[in-house]
């Protein structure tokens, strides 16, 4: 099965932009799609690997910075070639 997850990571400190970036990197490195925007960063594959590798990804994010929100988003299949029609 398809997964399109949506991510938000908002440390919650002042020197926010590195967690972000760093998180970003890790998530580049799994090899699935991923779409940046300037407020989120969406990843798309196959449901388990997926979750598998968001599962280690946050956990260690959840371990290096002292407070940090995670925003998530799941919709079943994947939507990486959505296009709007408006």
């Amino acid at each position: 099965m398809q997964l399109s997850v949506e991510l938000t990571l908002t440390p919650l400190k002042d020197d926010f932009e590195l967690p972000i970036k760093a998180f970003i990197r890790q998530l580049r490195a799994t090899g699935f799609t991923i779409i940046e925007t300037p407020l989120s960063t969406q990843i798309y594959g196959e449901y388990d690997r997926l979750m598998d590798s968001l599962t280690q990804e946050i956990k260690a994010i959840f371990k290096h910075e002292d407070a940090v929100v995670l925003h998530m988003k799941l919709y079943k299949g994947n939507r990486s070639d959505y296009v709007p029609s408006f």
